[in-house]
């Protein structure tokens, strides 16, 4: 399977939801699912482990809340900080937000630049899951986003990152600014244009690419 630009992903994404009926809410739970498999690998089994998943407003987070349901469903404990307000989750993303607000998990709010209880959950965690941006991103981060980086890198512990880490482009594999460096990525549907870059490794760490519950070689095929 070759690696796909930004605009292919999305392409693609449009084109099952749209035109293949497949709904959002599915392609994120199979996303999750299949996220929080890879996590238990890396982490050598799960029960007992402490998480921290920081996660964004868009789909990205949205997939960040159903790996928080299925790591919490192994016997982890799960911290989920939000880096954006409550109200500014929607879509597919606040229906797995509101699945895990009603199986009472531990989520808490990082906004205003108050980063410092923050800093020490993250360090008092096994590991860390950036499910911050996701492949939109472009240029540098700015403002609490550039912190929140910052304090995920100064944890000291070994971070997953979701789809891609946050800050690097898709396309190109480069930081123009701050970016997560993560031990593992575990990104949807194919590798990204910008992991064939040598360049990107020391962000992404190692790759693995998991199942939506499409398979992308037919469907690009289809969408010709």
């Amino acid at each position: 399977m070759k690696s796909l630009t930004r605009q292919q992903v999305r392409d693609l994404d449009s084109y099952v939801i749209e035109q293949l009926g497949v709904p959002g809410v599915v392609l994120m739970e199979n996303a999750g699912r299949n996220a929080a498999d890879a996590i238990a690998d890396f982490a050598v089994g799960i029960d007992g482990k402490r998480i921290a998943i920081v996660a964004g407003s868009g789909n990205n987070g949205g997939d960040g809340f159903v790996i928080a349901r299925h790591l919490g469903n192994r016997g982890a404990t799960v911290t989920t900080f939000l880096i954006v307000p409550r109200d500014k989750i929607t879509g597919d993303a606040d229906i797995n937000l509101e699945a895990i607000v009603n199986l009472d998990h531990d989520i808490r709010c990082v906004t205003g630049g108050d980063f410092a209880h923050f800093a020490e959950v993250l360090s008092s965690c096994d590991i860390i899951v950036d499910a911050v941006g996701g492949t939109g991103i472009t240029g540098p981060l700015r403002d609490d986003l550039v912190a929140v980086v910052e304090r995920i890198n100064a944890a000291g512990k070994p971070v997953v990152a979701i789809d891609i880490p946050t800050g690097l482009d898709c396309d190109t594999g480069l930081a123009t600014g701050k970016a997560v460096a993560a031990k593992l990525t575990v990104t949807f549907v194919a590798r990204k244009a910008g992991f064939d870059n040598p360049d990107s490794e020391q962000y992404t760490g190692e790759v693995q690419v998991a199942d939506i519950g499409v398979d992308a070689e037919t469907v690009l095929e289809l969408m010709k």
